[in-house]
């Protein structure tokens, strides 16, 4: 309902029999979260396992008393009972149409006995009952009361990432193959908010099809003609070589295409260092930005490749403004056993970093998940560690681990995850059409801060 709406009452003799009115609202996150804010309802059953709430089937009863309070009877309509039946939970997502109708009227005390029923966008109901108003004796017409706006600040910290960019000049960025809306887009955004200065790389009919399908307005960015994906992958990495761009992102082709172009040893952009990828996660219920590698690149690392993920890692928080980030290599328990080789690579790993061999972080480990993100884990199980409790960057044994942290998180903690490459010439920007505008953004920014931070050092030798 518009804030400047008209909304008009029904008094208890203007209310006939079958009278009838409805409204539809979307359940979001941000709904449930409020909900449960102001109602103190934090029921585990309506909660996720990291405590965000994703369901209440009493926000339908919420819609029905809304109903009944701004449509029919409408102002000044005063609640005197209900009785509801929920047939099954109401998630986030879900679409309701909520509806009452008159049943009877009670002449002598003004009462109206009314039906209410909802129902989600597939015709499905998931509500149904009576409620019991005192409809009103007086007229009302007017505008409906201004309704504060409430904003839930989740990803602040994806916000401080990208500020931080404000005053830095833009980085060239050579983008392959943005050949649909959604890459194309992503471009637009972080080229409009001055983080980069994108060459798009691909078919230049192409581009320009997808730029008018999106809405999304080319001039001034420079456009360099590659008939095919591969071949775009190639000149966009030429332009690194060249030095005619700074970074390099990902657009509409398949990771590995564009992977396979940066690793090529002729043509490609490898260093001494192996490469290896980082999710800069915003986790609502966490403090501050959590790195998480590697979950995308190396499969099953082996000592020597952790090393460099752990540098590339490291050097990353260093450019985002940590100057000793903290890193829990992580295993299923906090302490050495022969028998799981993870927690003896963590040992080895503490070790190399207390001679020097890997610089610029406090190194623990092994440690389990939740003793390197939860103080009190680490307390109950008498952690006595600098890293325990305040992680900043999580080593995963391996990419399925990796891979399925990153995503718990994503979807059952509401986070949100930046994706960048390191370890080549520069870094590159790899998001997903699944990536929230957001999180795209993000990217960017981690990937813009680094190169900042890279001119300011020493480059990594090139193989």
């Amino acid at each position: 309902m518009a804030i400047d709406e008209i909304i008009e009452n029904h008094t208890f003799d203007e209310i006939r029999i079958g009278d009838t009115a409805s409204a539809t609202r979307t359940l979001t996150r941000d709904d449930v979260a409020l909900f449960a804010a102001i109602s103190g309802d934090v029921n585990p059953t309506h909660a996720g396992s990291l405590g965000v709430l994703t369901a209440h089937s009493m926000w339908g009863a919420a819609l029905v008393s809304a109903v009944l309070g701004t449509k029919l009877p409408g102002p000044g309509t005063v609640y005197a009972g209900q009785s509801l039946h929920f047939h099954r939970q109401i998630v986030a997502g879900d679409t309701l149409t909520t509806t009452v109708t008159v049943r009877r009227k009670l002449t002598s005390p003004g009462v109206v006995v009314l039906d209410c029923e909802c129902h989600d966008e597939t015709g499905a109901k998931v509500l149904s009952g009576r409620a019991e108003v005192k409809a009103p004796t007086q007229k009302f017409s007017g505008r409906l009361a201004d309704i504060p706006e409430v904003r839930l600040r989740r990803h602040e910290k994806y916000a401080t990432l990208i500020a931080r960019c404000q005053g830095l000049p833009p980085v060239a960025t050579a983008v392959a193959y943005p050949c649909d809306g959604s890459s194309l887009l992503a471009v637009a955004d972080a080229a409009k908010a001055g983080i980069i200065r994108p060459w798009l790389v691909g078919p230049i009919s192409a581009i320009r099809a997808a730029a008018a399908g999106a809405n999304v307005d080319l001039d001034g960015f420079e456009i360099v003609e590659a008939p095919n994906s591969r071949a775009a992958s190639e000149k966009a990495v030429e332009l690194v070589r060249t030095g005619k761009a700074e970074l390099l992102m990902k657009g509409s082709l398949h990771t590995d295409e564009l992977m396979g172009a940066v690793v090529r040893k002729e043509t490609g952009l490898r260093t001494s260092r192996r490469i290896s990828h980082c999710f800069i996660m915003d986790v609502p219920s966490y403090a501050k930005p959590l790195v998480v590698t590697d979950a995308a690149i190396n499969i099953a690392p082996d000592l020597a490749d952790k090393v460099d993920i752990l540098q590339n890692a490291i050097d990353l928080a260093h450019a985002l403004g940590l100057d000793q980030p903290r890193v829990a290599i992580l295993s299923a328990v906090e302490t050495v056993n022969p028998k799981i080789q993870s927690t003896l690579d963590a040992a080895a790993l503490c070790k190399m970093a207390e001679r020097g061999q890997i610089t610029g972080g406090i190194v623990d480990g092994p440690l389990a998940l939740d003793n390197a993100i939860s103080a009190a884990a680490a307390r109950i199980k008498g952690i006595v560690s600098s890293v325990a409790g305040q992680a900043d960057i999580l080593l995963v044994p391996g990419i399925e681990a990796g891979n399925m942290l990153a995503k718990n998180l994503s979807f059952l903690a509401d986070a949100d995850g930046a994706g960048i490459v390191l370890g080549a010439r520069v870094p590159v920007i790899l998001t997903s059409r699944a990536d929230s505008v957001r999180a795209r953004m993000a990217s960017c920014a981690v990937a813009a801060l680094y190169a900042h931070a890279q001119r300011k050092s020493v480059p990594m030798a090139a193989e």
